[in-house]
């Protein structure tokens, strides 16, 4: 089983990320959502232009994948399936 270190990411203006995964490789924002509006990438899209992560997800209750700039908006079903596929963290 691969281990990865597990964070999460807050800027001084509020701006917050919920797991940072692999010393910053993979960024993860968890909505309980079912549609995902551009202001809820603000977060993501900030720590992208600072770290540029490989990978930044954004887990919800949407009901098709699609990508949005650098992110990748997914089902939360999609995302439990590649993670225990080992396709999140590598």
């Amino acid at each position: 089983m691969l281990k990865a270190d597990c964070n999460f990411w807050r800027t001084k203006s509020g701006l917050e990320v919920d797991f940072i995964l692999g010393g910053g490789e993979t960024a993860i924002e968890v909505k309980g959502a079912g549609s995902i509006k551009n202001k809820d990438l603000r977060p993501l899209n900030a720590f992208i232009e600072t770290y540029a992560p490989r990978k930044a997800l954004v887990v919800c209750n949407e009901n098709e994948e699609r990508i949005v700039g650098k992110v990748r908006i997914t089902p939360w079903r999609n995302f439990l399936s590649d993670l225990w596929n080992g396709k999140i963290i590598s």
